[in-house]
């Protein structure tokens, strides 16, 4: 298929490289953070618009399911006493003793 003359090349570095991430880094210092959270934004409410609203539930479904069966139900429990810890001692979420635990 890379081959075919109907395909055209892919451009740029390979994903993950120094290359591809001293590109990021340039586009960064271009046009800002912001720039990434607008095309994020785009291309959720594109997602939304064609798959409708529901599709995000059913990944988030899958991924939690997947969750389940790959670090079990204990996983869940853990860092729902993570989260409550957090919120207990006043800290924002994800900051508290035991955030890292």
């Amino acid at each position: 298929m890379a081959n075919d003359p109907q395909t055209p090349a892919r451009r740029g570095p390979k994903a993950g490289t120094p290359e591809a991430q001293k590109g990021g880094q340039s586009v960064k210092a271009k046009y800002g953070n912001t720039f990434y959270s607008e095309i994020g934004r785009k291309g959720g409410t594109r997602v939304r618009d064609s798959r409708g609203p529901e599709y995000y539930a059913t990944i988030g479904r899958k991924g939690g399911e997947t969750t389940k069966r790959t670090k079990g139900v204990e996983h869940y429990a853990r860092i729902g006493r993570i989260g409550g810890a957090a919120r207990k001692n006043g800290a924002p979420e994800g900051e508290g003793d035991n955030a890292k635990a």
